[in-house]
């Protein structure tokens, strides 16, 4: 029988701990139905839609960006997202904003393009 990789940092070094399984490298701990619930989860923008990579969306509020005097404003449209579904602080879209830079945003404050 193999087990499936950590869904948190993909490691194949994962064992059975009772119910559990377990990855040495991260200490993340899951139950293995689990780990088939976390990859299906989808990424859903404020709407209600679902966001997949590649797409474009639109900020829908002014967003400050922290150790910065720089703000991603209403109305900025964004191509090219790349989604983050294990992101443990919210911010589950990576893009790149032009005249900001490399950014990570959180998808409740997006709308599909």
């Amino acid at each position: 029988m193999s087990l499936p990789n950590c869904p948190k940092c993909q490691s194949a070094y994962t064992y059975e701990d009772g119910a559990l399984l377990v990855c040495p490298e991260c200490a993340h701990e899951w139950q293995e139905d689990e780990a088939e619930t976390q990859s299906l989860s989808l990424i859903k923008d404020a709407n209600g839609n679902v966001l997949n990579d590649g797409d474009s969306v639109t900020v829908i509020k002014d967003l400050k960006i922290k150790g910065s005097s720089s703000v991603v404003k209403v109305g900025t449209k964004v191509k090219s997202i790349r989604l983050v579904p294990d992101a443990s602080d919210g911010h589950d879209i990576d893009c790149k904003i032009d005249g900001i830079g490399q950014i990570k945003l959180k998808s409740e404050f997006v709308k599909k393009a």
